[in-house]
């Protein structure tokens, strides 16, 4: 009997294919998924349209939908990375599969690896139809795309890591309850579409230190206003990043 007789042999495939794979199943899980659909699809386009259409909100000089999109993009960000990857992670935790797939070849922080690379990938669907929309609407972008890549980078580690702390250290329930709040919270006083400085101004020192705050305000900063490179929001994100990874790392319960 030849050596080659059993070749290919069996055995765990590379860890790059491995990744790949699950990144691959993690995206087509939440685009499945109809209530992550309508958190990252139908809300925040939604928002776009109704807000740019109707003057319900004083956005100030110049277009609605100009100071609008940064803002919704800032949210379609958050949705995904945050909500959804913290209601699918909490409920794959009480179910068991994080215990499953964590005994498995795949190491766990390939696991995660794979998670944010099925987030990054329908961000990039997002930002892709929100922006057609919001050209539709007759959007005028300004700044360069290096800035936005940044942010849009950052915001997405900012929020991944709050994400799965909040999903790697409450019940599923709580998990769901408390993403699904900050969501809506984080709307209304993220300077998503009613600006900070609408509110008292106690109020908007702190607000401007929130991730969605920090995204948004960065965003509207270059393709709104023009500026080159927003290092205070910039800067903020990081240190959410910083803070939400190490936490999540720390804390985070597979069981």
């Amino acid at each position: 009997m030849s050596a080659g007789t059993y070749t290919p042999r069996p055995g765990a495939a590379p860890l790059s294919r491995m990744i790949a794979a699950q990144a691959a199943l993690e995206t087509r899980m939440l685009l499945r998924n109809g209530e992550q659909l309508l958190l990252t699809v139908v809300i925040p386009t939604l928002l776009l349209v109704l807000f740019s259409a109707v003057d319900v909100v004083d956005t100030g000089s110049g277009e609605p939908v100009d100071f609008l999109t940064p803002g919704i993009l800032a949210l379609a960000v958050m949705s995904t990375a945050f909500t959804g990857q913290a209601i699918a992670t909490g409920f794959e935790r009480r179910y068991g599969v994080l215990k499953r797939l964590g005994a498995s070849p795949l190491p766990r922080w390939a696991l995660m690896a794979a998670k944010t690379l099925a987030v990054l990938v329908t961000e990039v669907l997002q930002v892709v139809l929100l922006t057609v929309i919001a050209l539709a609407l007759g959007w005028s972008p300004e700044g360069g795309p290096l800035a936005v890549l940044l942010l849009l980078v950052l915001g997405t580690v900012a929020f991944s890591g709050l994400g799965l702390l909040m999903a790697g250290t409450l019940k599923a329930e709580a998990t769901l309850a408390a993403a699904n709040l900050v969501f809506l919270l984080l709307l209304v006083g993220g300077g998503v579409v009613v600006p900070l400085d609408r509110f008292p101004d106690a109020a908007q020192s702190v607000l401007g230190l929130l991730p969605i705050s920090a995204l948004s305000e960065g965003l509207r900063d270059v393709l709104q206003h023009g500026a080159t490179m927003p290092w205070g929001s910039l800067g903020i994100l990081a240190v959410w990043a910083v803070l939400g990874l190490g936490a999540a790392a720390r804390f985070f319960r597979w069981e």
